[in-house]
């Protein structure tokens, strides 16, 4: 069976459970490629008639929404202790370093931290359980939750299905040469976002040592205020 009529024999009620569940266990914690399963089967969507995008774009949001939610009620109860045992088992993403940049995105942004995070790898992994961990409030972020969902999972569906169309088209009549292209702006995205991913890490564990380093000497200066004045000698 040549690999097309393998593709146009995947049951298409296949697509939509795997998309919901891989993009909703993401959205709870679990780093998982969400965004790269939502892509793959938006493109084979759009090569493929028997998937409907509109179908795949709702379970697509509807693992978004479910998951986030769920992640908010475990973080919630879990707490701090859940961050740091999620550190301990997935040190690349759940490290020190990573928790702090979300806290300060929470921090600056509030509940539109949860609505912006689902277009941001780390954040979209984090935004729920944090949520809950800072006690954020449900409707807050219910809010936040159901528009990052829609416009996040419906938009990335729409665009790239509307691409692949274009795209086979195109590729029809340019043949070899449309897919050179194709390919050489596939990697220098792929390296373009690698590239500004390092830079964000490595500004993230230069703020947070400045941080510890400004702790330490605040530390030593409180200490040295504190230590009381030796007594006066007796005559």
């Amino acid at each position: 069976m040549h690999v097309q009529e393998w593709l146009e024999n995947i049951p298409a009620v296949s697509v939509y459970l795997l998309v919901g569940a891989v993009i909703g266990l993401e959205s709870l914690g679990i780093p998982l490629p969400g965004e790269i399963v939502l892509v793959s089967s938006a493109l084979l969507a759009s090569q493929q008639g028997h998937i409907d995008p509109v179908v795949l774009g709702a379970c697509a949001t509807a693992g978004a929404v479910v998951g986030d939610s769920i992640g908010y009620a475990i973080g919630r109860k879990g707490g701090k202790p859940l961050l740091a045992w999620l550190g301990r088992k997935f040190p690349k993403h759940f490290g020190p370093a990573q928790v702090a940049a979300a806290e300060r995105s929470f921090q600056r942004w509030g509940m539109w931290a949860v609505f912006f995070g689902r277009f941001i790898a780390l954040l979209r992994i984090f935004a729920g359980p944090l949520a809950g961990v800072l006690k954020m409030a449900y409707w807050k972020f219910l809010t936040a939750n159901v528009l990052g969902g829609i416009v996040w999972a419906g938009g990335t569906t729409a665009v790239i299905y509307t691409v692949g169309i274009v795209a086979e088209a195109w590729l029809k009549r340019f043949s070899w040469l449309g897919l050179v292209v194709a390919v050489l702006i596939g990697l220098g995205s792929m390296l373009f976002v690698r590239r500004r991913a390092a830079k964000a890490h490595a500004a993230t564990e230069s703020g947070t040592g400045a941080g510890a380093e400004a702790g330490t000497g605040a530390e030593k200066e409180a200490g040295a205020e504190e230590k009381p004045a030796a007594a006066p000698v007796a005559d």
